[in-house]
């Protein structure tokens, strides 16, 4: 979503981040780009090369089919699913991928105005242009991202994803996905919403465990 953060927020210059937050990061910077807009000629190029991705688990699986599934669709069809499935026509598309509105009906709510001021404690912000509201699953994820990289909450950003993760992912992520997952329009977006379910079923049990 084309997030932005003041330099002094970020982690100190030489600290490497870890193997499994690195992989943690690479989980939601891949939902992050295929949530935020419709997929452009190198993004679905670069999600075919999942479909050789290991299956051997349930969130392997997913991977796998949804590469599959993108060696199989062409551009125009991506397309045309993502805007039945989020923009749709008049009153919007089928899912509404908002904190606000699964947390509380409404856009622009209590959900989106506590994550703004959060947002504004790690010193992130939205670049110029973008209209999206910054509680859209996609945004999240790529908070979160930041934030296990480094590139948002400076040294303290692996705690501080915790927190974050706990107040704005985890009360209605896992929903969306489900939603995601079995969503009338959904083809190519139905493993989509596999790997965000199972991702975040993960997510929350690590965070637990590590409480």
């Amino acid at each position: 979503m084309d997030l932005s953060t003041n330099h002094q927020n970020t982690r100190s210059e030489g600290t490497e981040i870890g193997e499994e937050d690195a992989l943690r990061a690479n989980f939601y910077g891949l939902l992050a780009r295929v949530l935020a807009k419709p997929m452009d000629d190198v993004t679905l190029e670069s999600m075919r090369t999942l479909a050789d991705h290991d299956d051997s688990t349930p969130l392997g699986n997913a991977i796998a089919s949804f590469g599959k599934l993108c060696v199989r669709t062409p551009l125009a069809k991506a397309d045309s699913e993502f805007s039945e499935l989020f923009y749709g026509v008049g009153a919007g598309g089928e899912l509404a991928p908002y904190a606000s509105i699964y947390l509380t009906g409404l856009v622009y709510d209590k959900p989106l105005a506590e994550l703004r001021g959060d947002m504004a404690v790690l010193g992130i912000a939205t670049s110029d242009g973008n209209s999206e509201p910054e509680d859209h699953i996609a945004s999240l994820c790529e908070m979160m991202h930041g934030l296990l990289t480094g590139a948002f909450g400076g040294d303290d950003g692996r705690a501080q994803a915790k927190v974050f993760f706990d107040k704005h992912l985890a009360p209605w992520a896992d929903k969306f996905f489900k939603d995601l997952e079995g969503a009338q329009s959904a083809a190519l977006y139905m493993p989509v919403g596999t790997i965000g379910r199972l991702f975040m079923e993960i997510e929350r049990e690590a965070f637990e465990m590590a409480a």
